[in-house]
């Protein structure tokens, strides 16, 4: 009985100490999670997996992933920080006009290099080859969210999805 507790112990440990390099591991090499929204008027044009193509193309990973279509009071809670500026009611009626697809990407830099591959909000300031110069209809309908900051992809990630739902865990 007692050699059979030290192998249990042994391989916890084992456990921990693999665990703990694999965190550290992720922060030496900058992973990061982002979220991701595909807007309306992507999944209305069924543009996902073009879309989704710019993000896996540049290196970053899908690990949660799901469509649906947001409610007033999702889109007004979601936008909560916008809800002073003149555009916010146009955004909540924008953001509930049809499905969106909500997602994680996870990779080195991921907040920072997912906005490089959106570029720029407005379509028109967008460089060539990013996803809103390629896909935008307009600076309203400009086909794709990301989160700006750590802080921001964690409460925008949290405010979506569940830990269990998200693979590639750090």
């Amino acid at each position: 009985m007692l050699k059979h507790s030290w192998i249990i112990i042994l391989g916890l440990v084992f456990a921990l100490i693999s665990f703990m390099l694999m965190l550290n591991n992720n922060r030496k090499n900058n992973m990061e999670y982002t979220l991701s929204i595909i807007k309306p008027d992507a999944t209305a044009r069924n543009l996902t997996g073009d879309i989704n193509k710019f993000f896996t193309d540049k290196g970053l990973k899908v690990v949660a992933q799901k469509e649906l279509t947001l409610s007033e009071e999702q889109a007004k809670n979601f936008y909560l920080e916008h809800k002073e500026r003149p555009f916010y009611d146009g955004l909540v009626s924008y953001m509930t006009s049809g499905p969106v697809v909500v997602q994680v990407l996870a990779g080195e830099n991921a907040i920072a290099k997912n906005r490089e591959i959106m570029g720029a909000t407005n379509p028109e300031n967008a460089e060539a080859g990013t996803i809103r110069k390629e896909f935008a209809e307009s600076l309203e309908r400009n086909s794709v969210h990301g989160s700006d900051s750590e802080t921001s992809a964690k409460r925008e990630i949290e405010f979506f999805f569940d830990y269990n739902e998200i693979t590639n865990k750090k």
